[in-house]
């Protein structure tokens, strides 16, 4: 660490206190502190809408060194709002890179502090659970970030969707496709869309608001629910329209957060979790082939298994 970087200091919830190095823009920086244990992908992680409130801890130790590139984006701004690793660094060595990681979250206004021992800073909150956070490396008096910090409200209870949701409705894919689907866009990633339509699918994708009838006039073939930031239950809009959906009787499928409005719509209740479950190399076995694949995780709250059952009896 150079003796000229800044200072910067990290205040949770609890009382935790850990100083280290400032990152990205110099200011202050508020949201629910979680965690990632992928070892790379960091610039989707920070793009991913479905981290819209959040602030993320990086586990890999190296976060920075292979700069950023527009392919890696999966959506059109940062959308975490801090971060926190052990050494972000400036200097990157991939030939393909445009830029460093800093000026990319100077660009976006990303508050970042680095040097503090993220080992122990998720063996706590793994077992603390979620809580916010507040970052500064502006201001320093403990009593203010603490004042600042109670201002800030809890995940449970926030509609979160609706503000990174395009605005305007948007097609991708070849319009004389095959196939057609309609995809209702709660913080959906680019790369999801892209799967699509790299199988052979034409998409279009709806504000998270849009009136069914409206989506119905692409007369699509299957509907998306997308993933997204947020308490589903706080999504009442989007419970009513996944209802509705269901009536059509095409083919739905839904991630993450679309997964969870999918089990609001059937009666299903959904839960915070402890912490959440993030991460890019994550085993689960398809129980159809009997094969494991390697997926992408990143939902803090779930569907409630005892829900299930008490629907089932």
């Amino acid at each position: 660490m150079s003796e000229t970087q800044s200072r910067a200091i990290l205040l949770l919830e609890d009382g935790t206190v850990a100083e280290g190095f400032a990152f990205g823009a110099i200011g202050t920086t508020t949201g629910e502190i979680c965690f990632n244990t992928g070892m790379t992908g960091y610039q989707e992680v920070f793009t991913d809408p479905s981290y819209y409130g959040q602030i993320v801890i990086m586990n890999a130790v190296h976060v920075g060194n292979y700069g950023v590139i527009p392919e890696d984006v999966e959506s059109d701004s940062v959308k975490v709002l801090g971060v926190i690793a052990k050494n972000l660094n400036e200097n990157y060595s991939r030939k393909r890179a445009e830029g460093s990681l800093d000026a990319y979250l100077k660009k976006n206004n990303i508050v970042s502090i680095h040097g503090v021992d993220t080992r122990a800073l998720v063996a706590h909150v793994r077992t603390k659970g979620a809580m916010n956070c507040i970052i500064s490396s502006e201001t320093f008096d403990i009593e203010e970030l603490k004042r600042r910090l109670a201002e800030t409200p809890d995940m449970s209870g926030q509609e979160l969707a609706s503000i990174v949701s395009t605005k305007e409705a948007y097609e991708m894919g070849d319009a004389n496709a095959d196939v057609k689907i309609a995809v209702m866009d709660y913080g959906t990633k680019q790369h999801i869309l892209k799967c699509m339509v790299d199988r052979g699918a034409h998409v279009k994708v709806f504000p998270a608001k849009t009136a069914l009838t409206e989506v119905k006039s692409f007369n699509p073939d299957g509907y998306f629910i997308s993933n997204g930031p947020g308490d589903p239950a706080a999504m009442d809009y989007a419970v009513d329209t996944v209802k509705e959906i269901l009536k059509e009787d095409k083919p739905v499928f839904g991630i993450c957060l679309g997964h969870q409005l999918l089990a609001l719509a059937n009666g299903i209740e959904t839960f915070k979790m402890h912490h959440g479950h993030r991460g890019l190399n994550h085993p689960v076995k398809n129980l159809l082939t009997g094969r494991s694949e390697i997926t992408t995780q990143n939902h803090g709250f779930g569907v409630d298994p005892e829900s299930i059952k008490n629907l089932i009896k």
